[in-house]
């Protein structure tokens, strides 16, 4: 069973910046795409950003383009896919989940547990 490992959440006033984390450890996603997306209390999970297997491309929703950046790390054993969150606003508040992408279709083979962001105003 893969487990996905979220960090990084918390805390911080609007204006702040917080930086998340997911891996997977012992498990490397070096052929897939991996991403975040967000669920805010009362709302449904929406996409936040991806970030293609090399790293070369990414993708953002327009509601936190210019403030967030997604990178990865395809260490040997174990893939990291960050997701820099600047000039962070109350809006962005929610949890927050690290995917993985299926190689071949359009959906999402591996979910985190999601990792808490809280911006207060």
């Amino acid at each position: 069973q893969v487990q996905l490992v979220e960090s990084g959440g918390g805390l911080v006033q609007a204006g702040g910046s917080l930086r998340l984390s997911c891996a997977a450890p012992g498990r490397t996603f070096s052929s897939n795409t991996m991403g975040w997306f967000r669920q805010a209390p009362g709302k449904e999970r929406e996409f936040v950003a991806a970030i293609s297997w090399s790293g070369g491309d990414t993708y953002y929703a327009d509601s936190v383009k210019g403030r967030f950046t997604i990178s990865r790390d395809n260490a040997k054993n174990t893939d990291t896919v960050y997701l820099q969150m600047n000039s962070l606003k109350p809006e962005d508040t929610a949890v927050y989940y690290c995917v993985v992408r299926n190689r071949y279709r359009d959906e999402y083979d591996y979910w985190g547990r999601g990792t808490q962001v809280t911006v207060s105003s």
